[in-house]
């Protein structure tokens, strides 16, 4: 069988990796993709497994799974037919089974049908369009029928959301076991556009994107793990531009918290810590950077003052809570922020509350009317670095929310800024030239 991958199929399979999870835009390629690695799979009778016995996998068989059996049926039955030619012996079309001729078994299932999963050994099995499966025909189901042959598992599909699938692959992309959290060299995740399948012409992906919206593009070309929650926020609300007009600047800090991990716990994705720097004018309010990690609180300390003294030493809220404790205590005096308002200046800061209100509604009570009527404008971020870029992340997060799956810290961060913006002086403070700046946030010179 002579097979030819594009540049990103190939990218996957030289991969050695025992569990793949891949979110690609449509067309490109995936169905293909997914025949190949059933046939590559299934012509191996013998495995070598972690203790470094080998294993005859003979009698188990290769697994494809789609969201239901009809639909798998139709998704490769008749590419595996033409892939196959010359490695065939028999196939049972109506129960989805193709007989090699070396006598492996490759056998089409369904998701929705659980129990006809059962009963046998698998030593591989693509799970295709996983984002439409109920996570716990792997959990419970597949993933223990894996065990003898060590077998391995290609996830693959176009996002559908921020669901078990967008969880599996944010997992894998950190090198996570998805099931346990704990750190993992089995998993690995990819991420590819419809673009990266060269078979296809600009012009042709053009014609394409045209009759879409910008979310559907995102989601279905892009394989971005779009959300879109209650429809409360769009792109177009939230225009880019640069602003000109005078006004003064406040800083708005939403804390994610912070954990100390040991050696045995386990690892946590986290929400980031977002630092939102917004000049308040006449006609709204102007976001001109949103500094967004996963720092220590030594380093958020640090980006605190330093984005309140890079922009006129102006208002500070921090959300009130244990974090912002942890930071600059109860009277926003002490801390690590504290210790450096000893050496750069003293500020007040201001504890920022939910007023007794659910996030979703204090979100949509603060941004909602305001960005209807083009109230929130936000700076352009393309001068900076791709770990800095912010305004994608935050406009993701607006067409999310209030999606549960979705993380909406960047959009917090601004929701604050509704109990600041009085605060906000009209009048620049000149910033000496001077000023100090840390070669290194960690340590803070």
């Amino acid at each position: 069988m002579e097979i030819y991958l594009h540049e990103k199929q190939s990218l996957i399979d030289e991969d050695n990796h025992r569990f793949q999870v891949v979110a690609a835009g449509r067309r490109f390629g995936k169905s293909f993709y997914a025949a190949y690695r059933l046939f590559e799979a299934a012509s191996h009778t013998h495995k070598e497994r972690s203790d470094g016995t080998i294993v005859d996998i003979r009698p188990e068989v290769v697994y494809y799974v789609g969201p239901t059996f009809k639909q798998a049926r139709e998704n490769l039955w008749e590419v595996c037919m033409q892939m196959g030619q010359g490695l065939i012996a028999s196939v049972r079309q109506n129960e989805g089974e193709i007989k090699l001729t070396n006598g492996r078994t490759i056998r089409f299932k369904g998701a929705d049908d659980p129990d006809s999963l059962r009963g046998v050994g698998v030593s591989f099995v693509v799970m295709d369009e996983y984002a439409f499966m109920k996570p716990n025909v792997w959990d419970f189901i597949v993933r223990p029928m894996l065990m003898l042959s060590e077998g391995g598992a290609l996830f693959i599909g176009t996002p559908a959301g921020k669901n078990h699938f967008f969880d599996m692959w944010t997992a894998a992309m950190n090198s996570v076991d998805p099931m346990t959290g704990k750190d993992s060299d089995e998993w690995v995740g990819f991420q590819f556009k419809s673009a990266d399948n060269p078979h296809y012409t600009a012009k042709e992906l053009e014609s394409i994107v045209g009759n879409l919206s910008e979310e559907a593009r995102k989601q279905e070309l892009e394989a971005s793990f779009e959300a879109t929650g209650g429809k409360i926020f769009s792109y177009d609300m939230f225009p880019v531009i640069k602003n000109e007009h005078s006004g003064g600047y406040v800083v708005a800090v939403d804390l994610a918290g912070f954990s100390q991990m040991g050696r045995n716990q386990q690892k946590q994705v986290l929400d980031d810590h977002a630092i939102a720097v917004c000049k308040v004018w006449a006609g709204g309010w102007h976001i001109e950077r949103i500094y967004h990690g996963q720092w220590d609180i030594r380093e958020t300390a640090l980006r605190i003052i330093k984005a309140w003294r890079d922009h006129g030493m102006c208002p500070v809220g921090i959300e009130k809570g244990m974090a912002k404790n942890a930071v600059c205590g109860d009277d926003g005096k002490g801390g690590y922020l504290g210790e450096l308002q000893h050496k750069w200046g003293y500020f007040d800061v201001k504890g920022l509350t939910h007023g007794n209100q659910k996030k979703e509604d204090r979100i949509k009570w603060a941004l909602q009317g305001r960005a209807e009527k083009g109230q929130i404008t936000l700076a352009p971020d393309d001068h900076l670095s791709e770990e800095d870029k912010w305004v994608g992340k935050f406009l993701g997060q607006a067409v999310d929310f209030p999606n549960p799956l979705a993380h909406d810290d960047l959009l917090d961060a601004v929701a604050y800024i509704d109990q600041l913006a009085e605060e906000a002086v009209s009048w620049d403070i000149p910033v000496d030239d001077d000023w100090w700046e840390p070669h290194d946030l960690e340590v803070g010179y």
